[in-house]
């Protein structure tokens, strides 16, 4: 178990490809268990082309019951942000405190630029959620920076957490409760 651990670490640390699948899938299991059925409520990888043809693939897209949707992107910032909690002395930690930041940013500037919310139909909401699925390097990144928040909002692009997540997906559940209340009702 021991070995494996360090395994698990060496690649979440190193590999950006291992960092991505493991934020899918940290986003995932809080859908799994937030009450929304897949399939229905929200979607995975869902894929779509843009006007050039190119093919855009979502994390998740979340369902409305009035047919709106938010998309969710999963974007992980672990290698800097470790190595700033790792670091020995202030200048290491200012180097990977400013790598961290750049590293979130530059996950803003791509979903900035792919423009989900502009391929998925006049109801789909015009912002994208970027999770980032590790609440200490989220909470890390406001701190270093407490104007990230607004130039990812700027790009529309809203920055969450898996506390925020779980605060979304529960309203949708709500929303989907009361549609299926109203529903029955008529």
């Amino acid at each position: 178990i021991g070995k494996e651990a360090k395994d698990l670490t060496i690649a979440l640390k190193g590999n950006s490809k291992v960092q991505g699948d493991w934020g899918e899938m940290v986003l995932e299991s809080i859908l799994e268990k937030s009450g929304l059925e897949k399939g229905r409520e929200f979607t995975v990888q869902t894929t779509t082309h843009t006007d050039g043809g190119n093919r855009l693939r979502a994390d998740v897209i979340i369902n409305y019951p009035d047919g709106r949707k938010v998309v969710i992107d999963s974007k992980v910032s672990l290698t800097a942000y470790v190595n700033f909690i790792n670091a020995e002395d202030s200048e290491e930690q200012e180097r990977y405190k400013k790598q961290h930041l750049t590293s979130i940013k530059s996950h803003i500037a791509e979903l900035r630029d792919k423009k989900y919310q502009d391929y998925l139909g006049d109801k789909c909401a015009d912002f994208v959620m970027m999770f980032i699925p590790n609440e200490a390097a989220y909470l890390a990144a406001m701190q270093f920076d407490g104007n990230i928040w607004q130039e990812a909002y700027n790009s529309r692009v809203l920055l969450i957490s898996p506390t925020h997540l779980i605060s979304v997906l529960r309203l949708v559940e709500q929303l989907w409760i009361q549609d299926r209340q109203t529903r029955h009702a008529i």
